[in-house]
């Protein structure tokens, strides 16, 4: 049925290369939703087409919701995918098939590839295998081929692995001073540092000052209301949301700490949504040490090699500058810079507000010497057991099934961070979004990244006269065009909007 669906849909010029997305029904409201995913503009008409061959297949008593995502593979999101199928359908070819063993180019409405092997002879079932696994992930046509060339073995040269060494970061603590009861007389001797409670426990320590302290209630089964507190507390080092179900001997002591008083927390931690959740079990006061500076915490070395996602060199053909000076200024000399950007699960940057979201793409390229030199670019999957939100599938056009597929944001990250090695990182509105996600899971895996980050949004807003700087907008005043809200092309354009802001600034920010 799949299948007869398609071929009357692509029967409408922006559809054409449209595959199946996915198809969800929803007894309790008789709804089904089908997911199209395409890599061509597609009209109004085109939609109402689309709809109408779609309606033909959903039995009349449920209701049709129709949503359409674009989705652009590129030549290294292909070559990745194909690798993946090689190493899953044909494992002896894959063990002498690496990055140099598959070629891709963009063919028209679609791609090309051709695989070299050490034999031709199972060629058209590995092309065939390939052809149809990749038409169900892209959008587009595939036409491949294995190469006719056969390889000497004296020519497989077998890549010596990497190991990179064992770390675990010491957990750091401080003494506890100042200590008075509420619950207990058992004053503890030292609490943890709040950014280092990333584990599950049953008897950790904290002590800070409350930023924050809300009293809430719940109904019990019996029907009698209980109060509970949500307190946010910090020690200068982070922040943390703790839940406390207080005793009923000491609840009006609970009611009567304050916003800024210093506090002393014995509480547990778990995982809730893919995330820790922290619950209190006993507050008393205390404080820390006066005049605490935290300690510096000993982080996990840069990665020695890249193991999941490789850069790639990156030659940019095209003219964005417009309207100023080609010259580049003196100080992009000896300098590197990294320029990123992501898509996530959604808008949560930290922890305390909520569950913090997860990343699904990065986008990144290598700005060296003023030129745009290498690209970072990868999906990810961000290991939560929750689908991804429809708006956040219908803003990206990156659909569930990509994401579930994607390397973890485990094996990425460390990559990205060997990426970003020596290189200032830039980004758009980065300040105050992207280097939040960024920071907060290399700090996770227990890598310390330099967070400095020049923002292109604060560098528009200083020397750009616009009605607004969001990124389409500074992006059509130097005459660039991408496609908005996919990390790839975001970073693209906005490296270019940075050698032209820097161009007319001529220096960089102080960062």
């Amino acid at each position: 049925m799949t299948e007869d669906i398609l071929t009357e849909v692509r029967a409408t010029s922006g559809l054409k290369n449209a595959i199946m997305g996915g198809v969800e029904l929803t007894q309790a409201t008789s709804e089904v939703t089908v997911c199209l995913i395409t890599d061509t503009p597609y009209s109004e008409s085109d939609y109402k087409s689309a709809y109408s061959a779609v309606r033909k297949y959903v039995p009349s008593a449920f209701s049709l919701e129709l949503k359409i995502s674009k989705l652009t593979p590129d030549c290294a999101m292909v070559k990745r995918r194909i690798l993946s199928i090689i190493g899953e359908k044909f494992p002896a070819l894959a063990s002498v098939t690496g990055e140099n063993g598959v070629e891709v180019t963009k063919d028209g409405d679609g791609f090309s590839f051709v695989v070299t092997a050490l034999t031709s002879s199972r060629s058209q079932d590995v092309v065939k295998t390939v052809e149809d696994a990749l038409k169900k992930s892209f959008c587009g046509s595939f036409r491949g081929s294995v190469s006719k060339e056969k390889l000497n073995v004296s020519d497989i040269s077998v890549e010596e692995t990497v190991v990179e060494e064992n770390f675990e970061a010491p957990v750091r603590t401080f003494p506890v001073e100042n200590f008075s009861p509420i619950e207990s007389a058992d004053a503890p001797k030292r609490a943890l540092y709040i950014a280092d409670f990333n584990f599950v426990g049953e008897n950790a320590v904290v002590c800070g000052s409350v930023i924050d302290i809300q009293e809430r209630s719940y109904t019990r089964s019996n029907g009698e209301e209980k109060p509970y507190f949500n307190i946010t507390l910090s020690d200068g080092t982070g922040n943390m949301r703790l839940t406390y179900f207080s005793r009923k001997k000491s609840v009006d002591k609970i009611r009567e700490i304050k916003v800024g008083e210093n506090i002393v927390c014995n509480c547990r931690s778990e995982v809730h949504g893919g995330m820790l959740r922290y619950t209190a079990t006993m507050i008393n006061y205390g404080a820390p040490p006066e005049n605490f500076v935290p300690e510096k915490r000993k982080a996990r070395p840069v990665p020695k090699a890249y193991h999941t996602i490789f850069p790639e060199e990156f030659t940019d053909y095209t003219q964005a500058d417009f309207f100023t000076d080609a010259t580049l200024p003196e100080c992009f000399k000896g300098t590197s810079f990294v320029v990123f950007d992501l898509e996530t699960t959604g808008l949560c940057t930290t922890p305390v507000a909520g569950e913090m979201d997860g990343i699904i793409e990065i986008g990144a390229y290598k700005v060296t010497d003023g030129e745009i030199r290498e690209k970072f670019s990868t999906f990810v999957n961000p290991e939560r057991s929750a689908p991804l939100d429809p708006k956040i599938v219908e803003l990206t056009g990156i659909p569930e099934e990509t994401v579930k597929s994607a390397p973890s944001y485990k094996d990425v990250l460390p990559d990205f961070v060997k990426f970003c090695d020596g290189s200032v990182l830039v980004g758009h509105n980065a300040a105050g979004f992207d280097i939040k996600f960024i920071d907060f899971y290399c700090r996770e895996l227990g890598y310390a990244p330099d967070c400095r980050v020049i923002d292109t949004l604060f560098l528009s807003q200083q020397l750009l006269r616009l009605s607004n700087n969001k990124l389409n907008t500074v992006a059509e005043h130097f005459g660039i065009t991408f496609n908005h809200h996919r990390a790839e092309d975001d970073a693209l354009a906005t490296a270019k909007i940075f050698i032209e802001l820097i161009k007319i600034k001529k220096s960089f920010p102080n960062y």
